[in-house]
Protein backbone atom coordinates (compact mmCIF):
# COMPACT_ATOMS: atom_id res chain seq x y z
CA UNK A 1 0.00 0.00 0.00
CA UNK A 2 1.78 3.26 -0.92
CA UNK A 3 1.80 6.76 0.63
CA UNK A 4 -1.35 8.97 0.71
CA UNK A 5 -0.33 12.39 1.19
CA UNK A 6 -3.85 13.67 1.75
CA UNK A 7 -3.72 12.64 6.00
CA UNK A 8 -0.86 14.53 6.00
CA UNK A 9 -3.03 18.29 5.03
CA UNK A 10 -5.62 17.53 7.45
CA UNK A 11 -5.71 15.96 11.30
CA UNK A 12 -6.53 11.81 11.51
CA UNK A 13 -7.26 12.38 14.67
CA UNK A 14 -8.05 15.38 17.62
CA UNK A 15 -6.84 15.01 21.13
CA UNK A 16 -8.49 16.79 23.74
CA UNK A 17 -6.08 17.39 26.84
CA UNK A 18 -5.87 19.19 29.60
CA UNK A 19 -3.36 21.66 29.28
CA UNK A 20 -3.22 22.88 32.75
CA UNK A 21 -2.25 19.25 34.31
CA UNK A 22 1.10 19.22 34.14
CA UNK A 23 1.14 15.09 34.06
CA UNK A 24 -1.23 15.87 30.81
CA UNK A 25 1.03 18.41 29.51
CA UNK A 26 4.13 17.00 29.68
CA UNK A 27 2.71 13.26 28.10
CA UNK A 28 1.00 15.71 25.15
CA UNK A 29 4.03 17.43 24.59
CA UNK A 30 5.99 14.29 23.59
CA UNK A 31 3.43 13.25 21.10
CA UNK A 32 3.88 16.60 19.67
CA UNK A 33 7.24 16.29 19.18
CA UNK A 34 7.17 12.85 17.72
CA UNK A 35 7.11 11.14 14.00
CA UNK A 36 3.64 11.77 12.76
CA UNK A 37 2.53 14.37 14.87
CA UNK A 38 0.52 16.21 12.01
CA UNK A 39 -1.73 13.86 12.28
CA UNK A 40 -3.36 15.07 15.31
CA UNK A 41 -4.75 18.09 16.31
CA UNK A 42 -3.94 19.20 19.58
CA UNK A 43 -7.04 21.25 21.53
CA UNK A 44 -6.15 22.05 25.15
CA UNK A 45 -9.87 22.18 26.81
CA UNK A 46 -8.76 24.69 29.69
CA UNK A 47 -7.82 27.15 27.22
CA UNK A 48 -9.48 30.42 26.93
CA UNK A 49 -12.76 30.41 24.33
CA UNK A 50 -12.16 26.04 24.47
CA UNK A 51 -16.34 25.52 23.99
CA UNK A 52 -16.78 21.64 24.12
CA UNK A 53 -20.35 21.89 22.88
CA UNK A 54 -18.82 23.54 19.66
CA UNK A 55 -16.58 20.60 19.20
CA UNK A 56 -19.67 18.23 19.72
CA UNK A 57 -18.38 16.90 23.15
CA UNK A 58 -19.88 17.06 26.83
CA UNK A 59 -19.01 19.69 28.28
CA UNK A 60 -18.59 17.64 32.14
CA UNK A 61 -17.13 14.60 30.21
CA UNK A 62 -14.03 16.09 28.46
CA UNK A 63 -13.23 17.75 31.57
CA UNK A 64 -13.34 14.26 33.46
CA UNK A 65 -11.52 11.92 30.87
CA UNK A 66 -9.01 12.19 28.03
CA UNK A 67 -10.92 12.54 24.62
CA UNK A 68 -10.02 12.17 20.88
CA UNK A 69 -12.12 12.22 17.94
CA UNK A 70 -11.37 10.36 14.55
CA UNK A 71 -12.33 12.45 11.61
CA UNK A 72 -14.37 10.10 11.03
CA UNK A 73 -16.33 10.92 14.10
CA UNK A 74 -15.38 8.27 16.23
CA UNK A 75 -14.92 9.34 19.62
CA UNK A 76 -12.53 7.63 21.91
CA UNK A 77 -12.11 8.32 25.80
CA UNK A 78 -9.70 7.47 28.40
CA UNK A 79 -7.48 4.21 27.64
CA UNK A 80 -9.41 3.87 24.19
CA UNK A 81 -7.87 7.86 23.01
CA UNK A 82 -4.73 6.88 24.59
CA UNK A 83 -4.87 3.60 21.83
CA UNK A 84 -6.14 5.75 19.31
CA UNK A 85 -2.99 8.34 19.58
CA UNK A 86 -0.35 5.01 19.83
CA UNK A 87 -2.07 3.61 16.36
CA UNK A 88 -2.11 7.16 14.53
CA UNK A 89 1.38 7.98 15.73
CA UNK A 90 4.06 5.27 13.98
CA UNK A 91 6.75 5.56 17.14
CA UNK A 92 3.98 4.46 19.40
CA UNK A 93 2.48 1.10 17.27
CA UNK A 94 3.90 -1.17 20.08
CA UNK A 95 2.46 0.31 22.61
CA UNK A 96 -1.32 0.07 21.07
CA UNK A 97 -0.13 -3.45 20.48
CA UNK A 98 0.86 -3.91 23.74
CA UNK A 99 -2.66 -2.77 25.03
CA UNK A 100 -4.06 -5.39 23.07
CA UNK A 101 -2.50 -7.97 24.72
CA UNK A 102 -4.89 -10.39 26.52
CA UNK A 103 -5.27 -8.28 30.27
CA UNK A 104 -3.42 -5.89 29.52
CA UNK A 105 -6.51 -3.33 28.45
CA UNK A 106 -8.36 -4.14 32.29
CA UNK A 107 -5.40 -3.33 34.01
CA UNK A 108 -4.96 -0.25 31.86
CA UNK A 109 -8.40 0.82 32.40
CA UNK A 110 -8.00 0.69 36.86
CA UNK A 111 -5.18 2.27 36.20
CA UNK A 112 -6.71 5.29 34.17
CA UNK A 113 -9.38 5.43 36.76
CA UNK A 114 -6.83 5.92 40.14
CA UNK A 115 -5.56 8.59 37.52
CA UNK A 116 -8.62 10.13 36.85
CA UNK A 117 -9.64 10.61 40.57
CA UNK A 118 -5.94 11.97 41.93
CA UNK A 119 -5.59 14.53 38.62
CA UNK A 120 -7.62 17.42 40.46
CA UNK A 121 -4.73 17.16 43.12
CA UNK A 122 -1.90 16.84 41.31
CA UNK A 123 -0.21 20.44 40.61
CA UNK A 124 -1.33 22.47 37.76
CA UNK A 125 0.65 25.08 35.46
CA UNK A 126 -2.09 27.76 36.28
CA UNK A 127 -5.46 28.90 37.63
CA UNK A 128 -7.69 26.78 35.08
CA UNK A 129 -11.10 26.71 34.31
CA UNK A 130 -12.51 29.08 36.48
CA UNK A 131 -15.11 30.59 34.04
CA UNK A 132 -16.45 26.74 33.35
CA UNK A 133 -19.10 25.38 35.26
CA UNK A 134 -18.05 22.11 34.27
CA UNK A 135 -14.63 21.91 35.55
CA UNK A 136 -13.92 19.62 38.68
CA UNK A 137 -10.49 20.81 39.04
CA UNK A 138 -9.79 21.75 42.60
CA UNK A 139 -7.53 24.41 43.21
CA UNK A 140 -4.45 22.04 43.66
CA UNK A 141 -0.62 22.75 44.35
CA UNK A 142 0.77 24.86 41.45
CA UNK A 143 3.66 25.56 39.80
CA UNK A 144 5.01 28.40 37.56
CA UNK A 145 3.27 28.28 34.13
Amino acid sequence: MGQNSSHESSPRLTVYFDGACQVCSREISMYQKARGHEALRFVDICATGFDAIQEGLDPVEVHRSFHARASDGTLYRGVAAFIAIWETLPGFHWMARGAKVPGVRPLMEAGYVVFTKIRPFLPRKKFACDGSPYCEIRQGPQRGS
